[in-house]
């Protein structure tokens, strides 16, 4: 568990084969809390934030993937957001262009989903989280930053971005999201991505903006050809 300040508590934990990170954010203050991605351990990840004296209040979806929010996958039910929702009251607070996928993967309904767009602000207790549109993994693939940190999902990984060659994915999309959208956030936030892909399991924009080559592309024709996109 790692308390980023005395106002935040954001918990990181690796769950799963895929080595995804499920995240909880929480304030000490009011006790409550907001689980990003569920998926896998549903009962561990409830049975963990009750054991903190937290109350799971939201649901944050980064992108309808079933290693993010569960469902089935290559013959596996994996657990996940249906399995919350079932045992807690909070709806998914999934970005708009999201919202199909999200009930395809999970079978869950629109009762279930709180739809939010590009720049809105939810509150977790007294923190204030806000939602981040990074199409280009998926095309409602959101991150989240609250108390000058980014949830950034399959978008932003250490010295690397999501898959561009799945369906709904775009690469000119995650072109702007990479290099402009995130880059443009200050230097000091500080990135927690969905994947253990790193030795690392956190960085920083700065950081990125000087290792990361996917986040150091001055046009869309270079990134492109990096990424072997014909024009």
């Amino acid at each position: 568990m790692a308390n980023t300040a005395d106002t935040l508590s954001l918990v990181q934990a690796q769950l799963g084969p895929m080595a995804n990170y499920v995240y909880i954010i929480g304030d000490p203050t009011t006790r409550k809390a907001a689980v990003v991605d569920p998926a896998w351990e549903i009962d561990r990840i409830i049975e963990y934030v009750q054991s903190k004296d937290y109350t799971i209040e939201q649901i944050l979806v980064t992108h309808y993937h079933q290693d993010h929010i569960g469902g089935n996958l290559f013959g596996q039910s994996i657990q996940g957001a249906a399995e919350m929702v079932g045992k807690i009251s909070a709806k998914l607070n999934v970005n708009k262009h999201e919202a199909e996928g999200v009930k395809k993967v999970t079978g869950l309904s629109d009762s279930d989903l709180l739809k939010v767009e590009a720049g809105d602000v939810i509150k977790v207790g007294n923190l204030e989280v806000k939602y981040i549109h990074t199409p280009g993994h998926t095309p409602g693939s959101q991150c989240f930053l609250v108390e000058g940190n980014l949830i950034s999902g399959d978008t932003l990984f250490v010295n690397s971005c999501g898959r561009v060659d799945l369906p709904g994915s775009n690469v000119e999309d995650m072109y702007h999201s990479l290099n402009h959208t995130l880059k443009n956030l200050p230097d000091e936030t500080v990135v927690y991505p969905g994947h253990a892909y790193s030795s690392e399991s956190s960085t920083t924009i700065a950081n990125q903006k000087r290792h990361n080559m996917y986040m150091r592309f001055d046009n869309l024709d270079d990134f492109l050809m990096a990424m072997g996109v014909p024009r």
